[in-house]
């Protein structure tokens, strides 16, 4: 079941029904229920690796909230015998046993995630016998959502083993707070700390909730259905016939509108529909298009996948004896300066490799995350030759003209690396941008070649005017979302409700071939 079909839209509105009908006690196991129906829909074998996940981690918290409260106990009982010394050492000799736990967890759940995504389509391809294949099937397709209830299961193990969580000694609770239906398709990443009290605690109807709820899943259909999806046939034309010069700079820009409105839609769908039922997800996008810069960009876009590597892979990494070593080779080979940075260097290079690797086990996501990597080291070095700038020219910096270069300047860089997503072959990708300096057929654009790209002219007005919408709602939603503000006034906004449903319905992509319930994220990036 996917979140821009009318079948999902009908399982929310039963969901929702029989949630606020049963005894608010019992509400917890409707949705546990709920979890495991829409799930279900992807296949015995996805539900296999659900399960997987669920038993791994609740197993893993058990034990290592057995080895907190022994530790406690233990301390408790021999504070008046122990020195300071020997209750030193024996909490480091606990806390590395209860290392061991959390490792093998993540251990497994990790093996489980890199063989559905990278492993099993190589099986499928490349192991045979006799006169035919042995047909595995590549899992990455089956199994939805698996990166994201791997992460978040791996999120709440290290947080427990770090005391930042409480131990959820309810299996099936600690079952919907992995699976809760919403987030399993593309997010966001939610910790212990964002959902887990949320998805036990008992919700009454709210009006104005279920309204803004209802509200915004239109408005991820019209992002998705009228804006993104109208523009991928240009995008696919642009790379299977791969056009250089003006189409590659078009692809960029093109590409980016796509997939902003595609994930944002989804993820507005997905904090709609929680948000009926009464449960808050966190955001995961913030305005990036308005970023000055790129590591403001990557505080902006996918803000939980961000905020997951940069807990539990960054900082980590960051700490070890390893980048501590490597910090003073540097600081005694390359000066202090160098030195000091090098851990950062290191480890930020590593956490975007990761990053990459997760969108895909392939070069051109290699490349896409090294290269965001190094541009964000590039602009810190770059920092206090920007300080200066700014300390000479205040007036200038602070200027609406020179705030929207920067703007314009970090949305076209952002989306010059964001078209690796569109070719599997980094030379190509490299050829078709080095030919914008030497190919200039600008002209042709103006002259007919928008309209072979298959998408006519009222389909462009239509993107364009779904464009210019998304930014007007974007600007009036800075201080408070602009569906609370529509709240207070109900007629216009009931008006602009029924507004969105027309427009979805008359202006959405359909069509025969065409599957609108096909997002990015929830699909290429499961």
């Amino acid at each position: 079941m996917n979140f821009a079909s009318f079948g999902f839209l009908a399982f929310l509105a039963i969901l929702t029904l029989v949630y606020f009908l049963v005894p608010k006690k019992v509400q917890w196991i409707v949705l546990l229920v709920g979890s495991v129906v829409f799930y279900a829909f992807a296949g015995f074998v996805g539900f296999f690796f659900l399960l997987f996940a669920i038993v791994i981690s609740f197993v893993t918290v058990q034990i290592l909230g057995k080895r907190q409260a022994a530790l406690k106990k233990y301390l408790e009982d021999t504070k008046e015998t122990l020195t300071k010394d020997e209750r030193k050492a024996y909490r480091a000799k606990h806390k590395n046993g209860s290392l061991l736990v959390v490792c093998i967890g993540i251990l497994l759940l990790t093996a489980s995630l890199v063989y559905v995504k990278y492993l099993s389509g190589f099986i499928n391809s490349s192991l045979s016998f006799g006169s035919g294949a042995i047909s595995f099937g590549s899992l990455a397709i089956e199994v939805m959502g698996i990166s994201y209830y791997t992460f978040i299961s791996i999120g709440y193990m290290i947080d427990v083993y770090r005391e930042k969580a409480a131990v959820e000694r309810n299996f099936f609770r600690h079952a919907l707070f992995v699976s809760f239906f919403p987030q399993l398709a593309m997010g966001p990443i939610s910790r212990y700390a964002d959902t887990g009290e949320q998805l036990k605690a008992t919700h009454s109807f709210d009006a104005k909730e279920s309204w803004c709820g209802l509200l915004r899943i239109l408005w991820g259909f019209f992002k998705k259905l009228v804006v993104a999806d109208a523009i991928a046939p240009t995008i696919g034309y642009i790379v299977s016939e791969k056009l250089g010069g003006i189409y590659f700079i078009l692809l960029c820009l093109f590409y980016s509108i796509r997939i902003y409105g595609d994930f944002t839609g989804g993820i507005d769908i997905v904090l709609g529909s929680a948000q009926i039922l009464g449960i808050k997800l966190p955001e995961n996008f913030n305005r990036p298009f308005s970023s000055k810069s790129t590591a403001e960009y990557w505080n902006r876009w996918h803000m939980t996948m961000g905020n997951w590597f940069t807990n539990y892979i960054f900082y980590p990494l960051s700490l070890t004896k390893s980048m501590q070593k490597l910090s003073k080779w540097g600081r005694a080979k390359l000066g202090v300066g160098i030195g000091k940075r090098l851990p950062v260097y290191t480890a930020t290079i590593i956490t975007w490799l990761a990053t990459g690797l997760w969108h895909g086990f392939a070069w051109n996501f290699v490349v896409w995350g090294l290269l965001n990597g190094v541009v964000i080291l590039i602009s810190q070095e770059l920092n206090p030759l920007y300080e200066k700038f700014r300390a000479r020219f205040p007036k200038l910096w602070h200027s609406a003209p020179y705030q929207s270069f920067m703007a314009v300047r970090t949305f076209l860089l952002m989306s010059l690396i964001r078209v690796f997503d569109c070719y599997c072959d980094v030379p190509l990708t490299f050829d078709r941008f080095f030919s914008t300096f030497y190919t200039f057929n600008i002209g042709e654009i103006f002259n007919g070649g928008l309209l072979e790209l298959n998408v006519s002219l009222t389909q462009y007005i239509v993107i364009a005017v779904g464009i210019v919408v998304m930014m007007i709602v974007s600007r009036l939603s800075i201080k408070k979302p602009l569906r609370e503000t529509l709240w207070e006034k109900p007629v216009l906004g009931n008006a602009i409700m029924a507004l969105l449903c027309i427009a979805i319905l008359v202006f959405g992509s359909y069509g025969l071939g065409f599957d609108a319930s096909a997002f990015i994220y929830g699909g290429t990036f499961n």
